[in-house]
Parts: structure tokens; C-alpha cells; sequence
């Protein structure tokens, strides 16, 4: 499964041979030339071959070079309408005033969730929304500031009449992790993905046969091999030299916000209903409280 974004995958080499890398480093700094490019043209501007850039193509999961430049060419007209660049980690200056920083801020989140939508496999979000609506109990593994995503999505789910538990509030992680059953789903909620428990929780789990989703934004996480449902983020945000989690934390929102609206929408009439007659409750009736 290909997690990244192409552009995100060509700056980031993992894997790439010197011809490739080569190749790869050609395409970002001359990207509006890729959408007219021929082969033999690309090949003799990287000094390699026609084979080398088809298995550079191929090895980003793209059958041949013209569905790879076809890629190339959408990347390109995305970077050319793209707003303003910011730097994920410290996206403000000594002397930027209120306003700078709010645009910057802006366009932080629009960017951030413009490359998670790029990013998604809307096949496996329509399976984890299936498979979440169906279990019997979920279980949040999440620390930090992705914590505050699993209380947001558990805030949410309440209006599907379906309670999530939050697994690592009280210090009760190993006891949740030990009641957990194959009619459960783990949800473990984590951007670097490295937390020694969570690595432990996860191979023990994926034994017990118990479905696994992992939210992360890296693509090299050890949890991820043991993921029923892998769900890979990548952003521009370094593990620890950051002024906030920026761009991380709002593109967990979005995945979690969108998985929420699939679950919703599998049954819409009569969520519909139900949120109806909840809010007459509520609102006009027993459960009135103003």
C-alpha cells in the first residue's frame, strides 16, 4: 500500500538506489517540466536509463512511465494551487503581527488537510468505519496531544449511541488491553508511533485475534505490522523540534472526523431520527435543562 504522498515520497528516498535518488531529486526541482516530459528526455537529463525510471515508477506503485508522469502532472497543478508554505514546526517569525500569524495559521491547517486527503485509502476508511460500527466495546490507546483527538472522536461517537473507552486514562492501560476481545477494536492513536506499551499491546492483541486500527504519521512504525487497518499520515513535523503539533493533531481530527461521518452515514435515516427525537428530549422535554 503506497502511504505518502508521490511528492512526499520522492524527497524522502526510503529505499531509493543512487539512480533513483538521482532521478527523484531531478523531478521535485524541475516538477512543472514533468507534465511533458518524455522518457527518453528525463532519462538522458539524469544520465540513466528508460528501465531505471520505469522500477523507480513501478516501485511507487505505478504500472508503467505514463501513469507515473500522469501522477506527476496532478502533483504538479496541487503544488502550483497550493497556498502559501508554512513551516509545520515553527510557523511563525520574530516579527509577524496578529494578522501574519492567523493567515499563517490558516494556511498550516488547509495545507495539512489537502495532503491527509491525498494521503487517504477511502476503501480501508469505509472497512474501519464497518468494522467500528459493528464492535462491541472500542478501546483508545492514546497519549498526549493525541489523546485529546481520541476524547474528541469518543465526544462524538455518543451521538452514534456507542461509547468508546478511553485505554490509558487512570493508568489502567494494561487492564483494558487484557479485557479486550475479538468482538472489540483497538484504536491506538499515535504520530511517531514508537511507544514501547503500545508495541507490547499490539503484538499481544493481534495473538488474541482483537482488530487493530493504528492512526500514525509514521510510516516506518513498528505497529504498523501488526494493524488490521493501518491509517499512515505523513506531515512535515519533526518528532520533537516544534513550537506545537500543528499539522499533525488537525490531520488526526480530520481522519477521525471523516471515519465518525462514515459511521454516521451507514444507517443515515435513522440517525437522523434518532438525533430528532433526542433533541426534543433535550430541548422541550424531560431532559430539558435550561
Amino acid at each position: 500500500m503506497v502511504y505518502m504522498r508521490l511528492l512526499d515520497q520522492l524527497k524522502q528516498q526510503r529505499d531509493f538506489t543512487n539512480n533513483e535518488q538521482r532521478i527523484a531529486a531531478y523531478i521535485l526541482a524541475n516538477l512543472p517540466a514533468m507534465t511533458t516530459i518524455y522518457l527518453k528526455d528525463l532519462a538522458a537529463a539524469t544520465y540513466t536509463s528508460h528501465s531505471a525510471i520505469i522500477r523507480l515508477a513501478q516501485k511507487l506503485g505505478f504500472r508503467g512511465f505514463r501513469e507515473f508522469q500522469t501522477a506527476l502532472t496532478t502533483a504538479a497543478a496541487n503544488e502550483a494551487h497550493a497556498l502559501d508554505t508554512v513551516d509545520a514546526n515553527f510557523p511563525v517569525a520574530p516579527n509577524d503581527d496578529a494578522q501574519t500569524i492567523a493567515k499563517k495559521m490558516a494556511a498550516l491547517t488547509v495545507n495539512t488537510i489537502n495532503a491527509t486527503y491525498q494521503q487517504l485509502d477511502t476503501g480501508l476508511l469505509q472497512q474501519v468505519a464497518q468494522t467500528l460500527r459493528g464492535a462491541r466495546r472500542l478501546f483508545l490507546f492514546a497519549q498526549g496531544d493525541s489523546q485529546m483527538r481520541a476524547r474528541s472522536f469518543q465526544n462524538k461517537l455518543v451521538k452514534l449511541n456507542q461509547f468508546a473507552i478511553i485505554a490509558e486514562e487512570y493508568g489502567d492501560e494494561a487492564w483494558n488491553a487484557a479485557n479486550l476481545t475479538p468482538n472489540d477494536v483497538a484504536i491506538f492513536i499515535s504520530y511517531a508511533g514508537t511507544t514501547r506499551t503500545h508495541q507490547q499491546f499490539v503484538t499481544y492483541l493481534q495473538q488474541q485475534k482483537v482488530p487493530i486500527v493504528v492512526l500514525t504519521g509514521n510510516p516506518d512504525s513498528p505497529l504498523l505490522s501488526a494493524a488490521t487497518y493501518p491509517i499512515v499520515t505523513v506531515q512535515s513535523e519533526y518528532n520533537f523540534a516544534k513550537i506545537g503539533t500543528f499539522a499533525s493533531q488537525a490531520a488526526f481530527e480530520y481522519v477521525l472526523d471523516t471515519l465518525f461521518s462514515l459511521m454516521y452515514a451507514q444507517d443515515l435515516p435513522t440517525n437522523l431520527r434518532s438525533l430528532q427525537q433526542k433533541q426534543q428530549l433535550m430541548q422541550a422535554g424531560p431532559l430539558t435543562t435550561k
